[in-house]
């Protein structure tokens, strides 16, 4: 969450510190500011949308030629002016913006303040800039290591300091930083999509480091002033790929790149008439999976409903065990890992704390870890052993779309994977591979029935509650299909197996409260029907997903949405996109930021 940016160079500074905050809004902000210093340091601040900051900076003489930046989602201390980044320190020297926790802020705090610091917010940010001052004597460098080694928690740091001038120090601990030089000045930031306008190529730090960056050139130590050699990062996409490309919204953009993300997920990875699935990520350890006797799957939000579709078909068709985990519930477990069990980590970002604090407990107790993952270069891929990129593209909306529908697409190529290594038959694995070569076609056929959903979000976008029920495969797509619409509409929704509506929810129905059911033509289709009448005998409203053909829906629902025909195992990546659709049709209705849902942050890099 939040977006952190830094400048220095022969620039001015404030325009490219307020372009880098816009391209890191889709992350989710309630504030934001910067400084930048010139003769003497310029800080400003606003509460609400960065137009608020912007029209601010428009009036006051902001020049200068290195500077520093943020947005920020509150953790401590209410949305206020006062509570925004950047902080100072007493005199005004040293300024930080931060994103993270500082856990033993309030002891720090506490001997600050019989040293004699003043403190004017109530965040626990704002004690770093203090303490960094206490460290200081001239090198801003120095006075940052010793700093960090007080503090406990989390921390993606950016400082500069008046007395120090054209030099920005960066510090990381499980909150992500990149920093790049391009020959006209350097850059830090939080996500390579604010400085991807002026370079490509871009160095990511690991935890316990420390970044110092000028216009010419830069230096990594960890916090004991050793130099550590880093590698420089080529990123894949384009500015253009994080645009709208004429759409309203990201969203909408997002859903409708599906068939193309699909693509990208799938492309080189299915050996159609072998029947398998090549992923060249865990080539190296096939033999190690080959004898894989259990496979834990851990991941929050989205990513764990995908987990979820990826457990019923890696048991389905490897045989392998495999139980989903909340990351944010996994280390505080005490979780039994034997010798032959396998970690697999989803995260769109790669920097989701719970998901990277999971992991590092799964490697403490021994587990071969693998991940599932979106951003090249982002934390997760570089910790884990092995994984797979679902090459998605940039996504920018909050609410993951096609990140979600890539995520499935890639875990149905490793049942593929570990099903063939098993039981798995020649025929059957061609058959798998031969649908999922189908289903970009089958994607971009669902989403031409876009003005259906439309007309059904119409309908029913003034109901105040909703349920979303599914067996089997489309449970978990229930429960996305009720995420999406709680994220984008701020509509109370809730999802539910099918099979659970009449041990209670079901108390909750009448002609006001409708139901979404996914209810394709699959193993367990009548088992649905019969709850879907149990709904219906209680007047309440039923909006069916079904498959094509399926007419005896029809006399059931009141609105029916239909998709494709797919094997059962893929059905999720077909349903699923009239459930985005929905969300966003009545958001979009209800005038709700279907971009940047309230209270909500894209990378959440907190526990």
């Amino acid at each position: 969450m939040c977006g952190i940016i830094g400048y220095t160079g022969d620039k001015q500074a404030a325009p490219i510190l307020l372009e880098g905050l816009r391209r890191e809004a889709y992350r989710g902000y309630d504030s934001s500011g910067m400084v930048v210093f010139g003769t003497s340091p310029k800080l400003v601040r606003a509460v609400g949308k960065l137009e608020e900051l912007e029209q601010k900076v428009a009036t006051l003489s902001m020049d200068g030629i290195f500077g520093i930046g943020h947005s920020r989602w509150a953790t401590h201390g209410e949305v206020t002016e006062v509570n925004a980044h950047p902080h100072a320190d007493c005199k005004s020297n040293v300024f930080v913006v931060h994103n993270g926790i500082v856990e033993n802020y309030r002891e720090l705090r506490t001997k600050l303040k019989e040293k004699g610091h003043a403190f004017s917010s109530d965040t626990d940010t704002e004690i770093l800039a203090h303490l960094i001052e206490h460290f200081f004597e001239g090198k801003l460098e120095e006075a940052v290591r010793k700093a960090m080694r007080l503090v406990r928690g989390t921390y993606g740091l950016l400082v500069a300091a008046a007395q120090d001038p054209g030099k920005l120090v960066a510090a990381r601990l499980s909150s992500p930083l990149v920093i790049a030089v391009n020959g006209t000045g350097g850059f830090v930031a939080s996500d390579p999509a604010a400085i991807i306008t002026h370079t490509k190529k871009v160095v990511f730090l690991e935890d316990g480091e420390v970044a110092t960056v000028t216009a010419d050139g830069f230096t990594v130590t960890d916090l004991e002033n050793n130099v550590k050699d880093k590698e420089i990062t080529e990123l894949e996409w384009s500015v253009e790929e994080a645009q709208k490309g004429g759409r309203p919204h990201f969203m909408l953009k997002e859903i409708e790149e599906q068939p193309e993300s699909l693509q990208n997920a799938l492309r080189g990875r299915l050996l159609v008439e072998e029947g398998k699935a090549k992923l060249g990520g865990l080539e190296p350890f096939a033999e190690r999976l080959r004898s894989t006797d259990r496979l834990i799957i851990t991941a929050m939000g989205t990513a764990s409903l995908a987990a979820m579709v990826g457990e019923y078909m890696i048991e389905e068709y490897a045989g392998i065990p495999v139980e989903v985990e909340n990351a944010a519930e996994f280390r505080y477990r005490k979780p039994v890992i034997g010798k032959n069990t396998a970690f697999l980590a989803i995260s769109q970002s790669g920097e989701t704390a719970d998901t990277l604090a999971a992991l590092a407990e799964a490697k403490e107790k021994g587990a071969l870890t693998l991940g599932l993952i979106n951003v090249i270069g982002s934390t997760l891929a570089r910790q884990v052993q092995a994984g797979i990129y679902n090459h998605a593209g940039p996504e920018i909306g909050v609410a993951s779309t096609k990140a979600f529908t890539s995520q499935v697409a890639v875990l149905a190529l490793l049942a593929l994977f570990f099903g063939r290594q098993r039981s798995l038959s020649l025929v059957q694995g061609r058959r798998i591979a031969e649908a999922l070569s189908a289903l970009p076609g089958l994607v971009q056929k669902t989403l031409e029935s876009a003005s259906a959903v439309e007309k059904v979000a119409e309908k029913y976008k003034d109901a105040s509650d909703f349920f979303f029920i599914g067996r089997k495969y489309s449970y978990p797509v229930a429960l996305e299909g009720a995420l999406k619409l709680k994220e984008i509409t701020y509509i109370h929704a809730e999802g539910y197996g099918a099979g659970e509506m009449k041990h209670g929810p079901i108390a909750l129905i009448d002609e006001k409260f409708p139901t979404v059911a996914v209810v394709p033509s699959d193993s367990v289709y009548e088992k649905t029907l019969s709850n879907i009448q149990e709904i219906k005998a209680r007047r309440g409203p039923i909006i069916a997903v079904a498959s094509e053909g399926n007419n005896e829906i029809e006399e059931i629902a009141d609105d029916v949405l239909y998709i494709p025909k797919t094997l059962e195992m893929l059905t999720p990546i077909l349903s699923v996109i009239p459930l985005q659709l929905l969300a966003y049709y009545i958001g979009v209705k209800k005038g709700r930021d279907v971009d940047k849902p309230r209270n909500l942050a894209k990378s959440v890099t907190v526990e």
